[in-house]
């Protein structure tokens, strides 16, 4: 797992540890509990405070992106799954909704598009 910090950016470290990670998850890298790295191991390989890493590890906690786990350590929720698939769910949203615009605006019909999706998604 890569992190890298921008020390000049205006966003505090402890968010840019965290959104990465968060992207991570959502991207599938980081998959379903998956072990983090220890709260001292990242903050050292990152070579920042301790309580920095604490506290984006909050946050995600927070978010129900990572669980704790005593004497174990942080891992991947299986929670985030759900948030996972409504993230996907959105960009096709995105997607079928600029193939729409285009078919109406090409004067394409609706039956067109459902042969056409099928066909694509049994290609595979």
């Amino acid at each position: 797992m890569e992190i890298f910090i921008n020390n000049h950016a205006s966003v505090p470290i402890y968010e840019q540890i965290s959104s990465q990670i968060k992207a991570m998850i959502i991207s599938g890298e980081l998959k379903s509990g998956e072990a983090l790295p220890s709260i001292r191991g990242l903050a050292k390989s990152l070579h920042i405070s301790v309580l920095t890493v604490q506290k984006a590890y909050d946050h995600l906690q927070e978010d129900g992106f990572i669980e704790t786990t005593a004497g174990k350590g942080c891992f991947v929720s299986a929670q985030n799954q759900d948030f996972y698939l409504e993230e996907q769910q959105k960009k096709i949203e995105m997607h079928f909704t600029e193939a729409i615009d285009i078919a109406k605006v090409s004067g394409i019909k609706l039956e067109s598009l459902q042969s056409l999706l099928a066909l694509l998604y049994e290609e595979e």
